[in-house]
């Protein structure tokens, strides 16, 4: 009997490649310090039955078309605005993410790009590297408090809340805005919830973290930075294009807000002449929210833990699409 096969593109922990190889033909193409062209991965979707993922690859139908044999897609993230459902239920592929793993590393990151940009850390340490430390002259490199500021958290699902833990123990003000009032946690933390346009006015840092969907793209745009005020920071960790990008590099280049930590972009990599990369109030990260060891480990498992389920037949335990499933 032929073995389902499983395609694995990038990088991945080598346990999750040992747990899938007990089962399936497993085809892994990692790349030192580079992923595997789009171009290769699609050569390569013929005879492929299940397919392990991080979020660059679009699960679209030019991908679906090119695998008439997939079963399967687990991606080794939380978010999947990568997967174009309805032509994933149209070819009944099953789509399958990793939430939990990722949320405290997630939250730890996004605080730290907090702190980062109101002190200053990544200007204060290209200052002593760069041999212009002379003196210890007042105020130098003065940035912003942190302790006892309010912060507006825009999207409080796992890492919204997760922040919001952090946030209180800086002694935060900490208020949020989300599609649904979250009163099972107001009950449990003392957090306040207000309307967006409330949050933008009144708060210190605002953390965007609210996921990808029609409705949330540009949900920061023009308008609501116009609202901010001139000595706040704006941190992204969500989904590049849920912050309008232009309206972002405008408002920083007039004053409208003080700065920005930024891990997450419209387009990815940022191309070296972007505006961005010669703001110095701009914190900027190469979209790495969940890297740490431990965690990329326990993504990769996991992901590899759906993806073997889907190919046996047991249900997955974290399926997007549980009505393809259950139309099988």
């Amino acid at each position: 009997m032929r073995k389902a096969k499983v395609y694995v593109p990038d990088t991945v922990a080598v346990e999750a490649i040992d747990m899938l190889r007990q089962d399936f033909e497993v085809v892994y193409t990692p790349k030192e310090n580079a992923v595997t062209p789009l171009s290769e991965l699609l050569e390569r979707l013929q005879d492929v039955d299940g397919l392990l993922v991080y979020p660059r690859v679009p699960i679209d139908k030019n991908l679906l078309d090119q695998a008439p044999n997939l079963r399967v897609v687990s991606n080794i993230a939380v978010g999947y605005d990568n997967f174009d459902l309805s032509e994933m239920a149209k070819q009944k592929v099953v789509g399958t993410h990793t939430p939990d793993v990722l949320t405290e590393t997630t939250a730890d990151l996004a605080f730290g790009l907090l702190l980062a940009a109101a002190r200053r850390i990544p200007e204060a340490d290209a200052f002593v590297k760069s041999g212009q430390w002379h003196a210890n002259v007042p105020n130098l490199l003065a940035g912003t408090d942190v302790y006892g500021r309010i912060i507006g958290i825009v999207g409080m699902g796992r890492i919204g809340t997760a922040v919001a833990r952090r946030a209180l123990g800086f002694g935060m003000r900490v208020l949020y805005y989300n599609r649904r009032r979250r009163s099972d946690i107001e009950n449990t933390m003392h957090v306040h919830y207000v309307h967006l346009d409330h949050l933008l006015q009144t708060s210190d840092f605002v953390v965007v973290l609210t996921p990808l969907t029609e409705e949330t793209v540009h949900l920061i745009g023009r308008s609501q930075l116009e609202q901010m005020k001139p000595d706040a920071y704006l941190i992204n960790v969500a989904r590049g294009k849920v912050v309008d990008e232009q309206a972002l590099i405008f408002a920083l280049q007039n004053g409208w807000i003080r700065g920005a930590g930024l891990d997450v972009y419209e387009n990815e990599p940022l191309p070296s002449n972007h505006p961005f990369l010669h703001m110095n109030q701009v914190v900027t990260l190469p979209h790495i929210g969940s890297s740490t060891v431990e965690t990329r480990k326990a993504m990769a498992l996991l992901a590899a833990e759906n993806l073997r389920c889907a190919l046996l037949d047991e249900k997955p335990p974290h399926m997007v699409n549980p009505e393809v499933w259950d139309g099988k």
